[in-house]
């Protein structure tokens, strides 16, 4: 019998990285990044036919966070294939910010043939072993005739409650076995809803408070849940903050909005959340950054009344002790609270106003730099000529705390970031959202040491005539850890400083284009024609390495600390 069935497969001509193929297509699945390897040759096989499009990286950790921005774009799992050993390791980059981002993703991974397991043989790894902690799954195919079963479990678990990263090892044989397994039915997230009394009683801890604030934070979000939390705001006349790159959640020019709590945000904003009564925190997890090192609400017991609402309940109660606690998913909570009528009396009606006009001052103007170019008057020049739906995707680094202050999101998805911080983000994320949105505005803004980080991606873009726009901040140095050197070892630098090529010529290189901008007012110009030359542009920034922060200079800081220590 067993015979028999082996026969049946192989004249179907199905193996098991077809069937594994299938059911990615089975599963909505348009886009995978991978860079290749032989020991997944079958799946490059299967994915030639399937009507997949492929997207070929230069480097894993790239492709990695490729697939990490369109899972965080779309709320579906980014698809990644990766080879063995060196490929998993470098891939693990992409990992862990698809953990910290809490960001649906599946990360497929070469693996030995079975025989040669537990031998170190070619490239092994224990992949439960290596990606275990920094995954919601880790686990290894050892039946092809349970590929339907373990791939459906693994979109199931990398969207179900906190989504995050599932790793499947492939090992090479059973790539190439055949098998007659029926595909899984396609796979449908679950969205909890909110209990009607839960609603109920946050209805009327709002209708008590004086100084209520919501913050929105978090995955599992859509459009029109952003359209229904926007709703529920204007009924309520409620300030909206947005967590640490998760400003896209709320149109920056609604009455209601009251900025964002990531990097050096208003101390306005800050001050006014620890002065609240009432905080709403929907979908986020309120983490080191957006709480400001764990300060702005008292652990384990905040010293405000906390309403917290995440999709994962292993999350809530992790830090904060909630004085009401919501397991639910943004999406099915948004369209709950936009139903609620709002009280008769609404007596921080002149705060929600107040709040909105602190942000709108915080970010108006840019402020004085040192050197020939200001970030901030480029920032911006992007906020008055984008379009609103444009998409801004960057890495790590303090230029980053320019898009934060001076840029306004309107459009949803429309800043594509990493919450983990991780350099070498932007333009790989860059080349992610062009394959998947073309006909939007795409532009990756990078520090020098960041961008050169993932650089060769570049290559990637010019292969797939990707017409983004990518800025590079140079300012010759790794300058958020030079910046804590001069707070913590004034005038005493070691290992920041870098000697950077010519950027615009490493576009050129690759077959881009590329400009040099020394003066801030040389930058519309530039941009203008990178914008309208239809290909792949690299414009190089020359920053003052005393340009640090938008409030302080790297001389600045280190006199002060000096001072302090006189």
């Amino acid at each position: 019998m067993e015979r028999e069935t082996a026969m049946t497969a192989r004249e179907s001509g199905r193996n098991a990285a077809r069937v594994l193929v299938d059911q990615l297509v089975a599963n909505g699945v348009r886009h995978v990044f991978t860079v290749p390897g032989e020991s997944f040759l079958p799946v490059l096989d299967a994915l030639r036919d399937s009507g997949i499009t492929v997207t070929t990286c230069r480097q894993e950790g790239a492709a990695a966070m490729m697939a990490e921005a369109h899972g965080k774009a779309t709320g579906l799992p980014g698809i990644c294939f990766v080879t063995r050993g060196p490929g998993a390791t470098n891939a693990s980059a992409g990992l862990h910010v698809a953990q910290q981002d809490s960001t649906p993703m599946i990360l497929f991974v070469g693996q030995v043939e079975r025989r040669f397991r537990g031998r170190e043989a070619f490239q092994e790894l224990d992949y439960r072993a290596v990606f275990g902690p920094m995954a919601k799954w880790a686990t290894e195919i050892d039946d092809p005739d349970r590929v339907p079963e373990l791939v459906s479990r693994a979109f199931a678990t990398a969207t179900a409650g906190r989504p995050g990263p599932v790793v499947m090892a492939l090992p090479k044989d059973v790539l190439g076995e055949f098998t007659d397994a029926p595909l899984a039915p396609p796979f449908v997230p679950v969205e909890a809803a909110p209990g009607a009394d839960d609603v109920a009683r946050l209805g009327d801890l709002i209708a008590s408070a004086e100084r209520p604030i919501v913050v929105l934070g978090g995955s599992r979000w859509t459009e029109q849940a952003c359209a229904d939390i926007a709703r529920f705001a204007e009924a309520f006349d409620l300030p909206v903050a947005t967590s640490y790159r998760r400003s896209p959640l709320f149109d920056a020019l609604h009455p209601c909005y009251a900025g964002d709590l990531g990097l050096s945000p208003n101390p306005k904003l800050v001050r006014r959340v620890r002065d609240s009564d009432l905080v709403v925190l929907l979908g986020g997890r309120l983490g080191e950054i957006p709480s400001q090192g764990y300060g702005l609400l008292s652990i384990p017991g905040p010293q405000t009344r906390l309403v917290h609402i995440h999709a994962g309940p292993e999350e809530i109660g992790r830090v904060y002790q909630p004085f009401l606690a919501i397991n639910a998913a943004p999406a099915r909570t948004a369209a709950a609270l936009a139903r609620l009528a709002p009280p008769a009396r609404i007596p921080w009606r002149e705060e929600t106003c107040a709040a909105h006009a602190e942000f709108l001052a915080w970010g108006e103007t840019a402020t004085p730099q040192p050197g020939g170019v200001n970030l901030g008057e480029v920032i911006v020049h992007l906020r008055r000529t984008l379009p609103r739906d444009a998409v801004l995707c960057n890495g790590a680094g303090n230029y980053a705390a320019w898009i934060h202050r001076f840029f306004r999101f309107r459009g949803f998805a429309g800043h594509i970031a990493p919450t983990s911080a991780s350099m070498g983000y932007g333009l790989p994320a860059a080349v992610a959202m062009k394959r998947l949105w073309p006909e939007r505005t795409v532009i990756s803004l990078n520090g020098d040491g960041d961008f050169l980080m993932n650089g060769q991606e570049f290559a990637t873009a010019v292969q797939y005539r990707l017409p983004i726009v990518v800025i590079v901040c140079d300012n010759a140095s790794y300058g958020t850890i030079r910046m804590h050197q001069e707070r913590e070892f004034p005038d005493r630098p070691i290992a920041t400083d870098l000697h950077n090529p010519d950027f615009a010529a490493y576009a050129r290189a690759f077959g881009g284009l590329g400009w040099t901008v020394e003066r801030t007012e040389d930058f519309p110009a530039a941009f203008a024609e990178a914008q309208a030359a239809g290909r792949p542009a690299i414009i190089h920034l020359k920053i003052s390495t005393d340009a640090i922060t938008p409030g302080q200079t790297l001389t600045q800081i280190r006199d002060r600390a000096l001072a302090g220590r006189a």
